[in-house]
């Protein structure tokens, strides 16, 4: 672990010229760079979780008894999906993708906000708020167009709605995992951004990473991952287009 926080523009300026020039690097985020966006985390201070206990109103054995209580506090989220857009640092992620050094995001979110700043083929551990489908017939809705009601209801078959997202009680989809772990062992880097890394499976990405020779890059307020090798503090929306900016910068330069 460098003791690089006493110089961040140093610490910056390094990790910028090992993207450049390793250019295999995967993208782990959180919470933390959607909440720029306006989106509520679940677990910080003041998070969703904080009002709502999850194993009731995010737990899929009570969706199936009760799906009126998630729809109670994720409706109007899905209804207004289309009011929640990236911020900068969602769109350095996919400007660090368009330059060629940035392989693949896989994020902890499900809202969305990844694919719509451009990334492409995001790996989502948790699924996507955006897709809807009905637990009956399968019919697929896409947000913020649902039927209305509480829980709303499928046009075709009248059965319940759930968004394709994963509750409590339920596993991660398997093939988002198994791509997640292979783009863990296989890149040269790995950039934690706004994630606590506490939760797991998504927890071991990092460890996994590193076990196979990954150098770490943290980009949080505060640190959160131990074996991190470079720890950027700031937000997400201010750290990662600076590192965006750097990397054209040296791709301009040929360097």
């Amino acid at each position: 672990m460098h003791e690089l926080s006493r110089d961040p523009q140093s610490t910056l300026a390094e990790v910028i010229r090992l993207l450049w020039e390793r250019g295999e690097a995967v993208a782990l985020t959180g919470a933390g760079i959607s909440a720029e966006s306006g989106i509520p985390t679940f677990r910080d201070k003041g998070g969703l979780w904080d009002t709502y206990d999850p194993t009731v109103y995010a737990s899929i054995e009570v969706y199936r008894r009760d799906p009126t209580l998630y729809w109670t506090i994720r409706g109007d989220f899905i209804r207004h999906y289309d009011q929640y857009q990236p911020n900068p640092g969602h769109l350095a992620l996919a400007d660090l993708e368009s330059l060629g050094v940035l392989r693949r995001v896989i994020t902890q979110n499900i809202d969305g906000l990844h694919t719509k700043a451009g990334s492409p083929d995001v790996i989502e551990l948790h699924g996507s708020i955006r897709e809807i489908f009905c637990l009956s017939c399968g019919r697929q809705y896409q947000a913020p167009h649902v039927p209305p009601g509480l829980p709303p209801r499928c046009e075709s078959c009248n059965g319940v709605l759930k968004p394709n997202t994963v509750l409590f009680g339920e596993s991660l989809p398997v093939d988002a995992l198994r791509q997640a772990q292979e783009e863990a062992s296989t890149r040269a880097m790995m950039l934690v951004i706004g994630t606590s890394v506490n939760v797991y499976p998504a927890a071991a990405l990092p460890e996994i990473a590193r076990r196979h020779g990954a150098v770490i890059v943290e980009v949080n307020p505060e640190r959160a991952f131990p074996l991190v090798d470079f720890w950027l503090p700031g937000q997400a929306g201010t750290v990662l287009p600076r590192l965006a900016e750097g990397v054209r910068k040296l791709a301009a330069r040929g360097n």
